[in-house]
């Protein structure tokens, strides 16, 4: 027999309401997917939305000198780095109550190895994330189709073409010509941004270290992104999220880019696609290794040291 309340409803349902029939599968991992595929769609929404304001909509809206020029070095990449660390947050802030918000491959994977994340898992919520990107990748390219089609008709830009890296640059990212096509020094930077990443999201979740309080750390997430950007990000668009850049990159492959997307043949380089997925997988881990050896460790022990005492 179904337990009820005083006043006759059965327990858990609400006046006028009928009991939730998904709750069940919402207290598990379907739930957790449902947060990071929420989570990462704000996070690209806000992150691709920032780069559609600097490439074609700031200066195609009567706002900017003229209509052509984009990436004024450090005025647009102020703003970009800005709107990407509101991103991070506002995509934790959602999430981050169910999962604690990955909403990044790599973080993901760096706790599964850590051991505090279940290894079956890490599929859903790898999946939840990259369809969280394409979403919001779409829906940045509904936003501003409009803006992106202006800019590449006063620019005489054919999507798809080696010209079309401009717009495509609005979804995922691309490496610096001084690599003249070389993937090693792109590799190098994803997996040192996204080290630099996991150390910072292990050093502020650790509440033996100086974790921040009244609910902080989304913000504090998010400065660190900027801080990345702004030290990091020329050389090969800090993507440090593999979700980042493989969503929208999908995405943009369907919406026209075509092999500029994927495989990612553009500034001077062939088979781009993977070295945003492989360099965060790996910075990642590496990350929180380091952080573990030189910080965890050495706290678990000072806290064992004064129990004793």
């Amino acid at each position: 027999m179904a337990q009820v309340d005083s006043g006759g409803r059965p327990t858990g349902e609400v006046a006028g309401r009928r009991p939730d029939a998904l709750a069940g599968l919402r207290q598990g991992v379907v739930g957790e997917a449902l947060a990071e595929f929420l989570g990462t769609l704000v996070l690209i929404a806000f992150g691709d939305g920032v780069v559609a304001m600097a490439v074609a909509a700031l200066n195609q809206s009567g706002r900017a000198a003229n209509g052509h020029t984009i990436f004024l070095a450090a005025g647009d990449w102020l703003l970009i780095t800005w709107g990407w660390a509101i991103a991070v947050t506002f995509g934790v802030y959602v999430a981050g109550g169910i999962t604690g918000a990955h909403i990044n491959p790599a973080v993901t994977l760096a706790f599964a190895v850590r051991g505090e994340f279940p290894w079956r898992k890490l599929p859903w919520y790898w999946l939840a994330q990259v369809a969280g990107a394409f979403v919001g990748a779409a829906l940045v390219f509904i936003v501003y189709y409009a803006a992106i089609g202006s800019y590449e008709f006063n620019n005489h830009i054919t999507r798809g073409t080696a010209d079309s890296v401009a717009t495509f640059s609005i979804f995922a990212t691309f490496p610096a010509p001084y690599f003249v096509g070389g993937w090693i020094g792109p590799l190098v930077d994803q997996i040192v941004g996204t080290a630099f990443l996991l150390m910072f999201v292990a050093a502020l979740t650790d509440r033996r270290n100086l974790a921040p309080k009244s609910n902080l750390t989304p913000w504090l997430v998010g400065l660190a992104v900027a801080a990345i950007g702004m030290s990091y990000g020329a050389n090969a668009g800090y993507a440090i999220n593999p979700a980042r850049d493989f969503g929208p990159r999908l995405f943009a492959f369907f919406a026209g880019w075509g092999n500029v997307a994927l495989p990612g043949n553009g500034a001077g380089f062939s088979n781009y696609f993977w070295i945003p997925i492989v360099g965060p997988l790996i910075g990642g881990v590496i990350g929180i290794v380091v952080y573990d050896f030189f910080i965890k460790n050495a706290l678990i022990a000072r806290g064992a040291a004064e129990s004793e005492a």
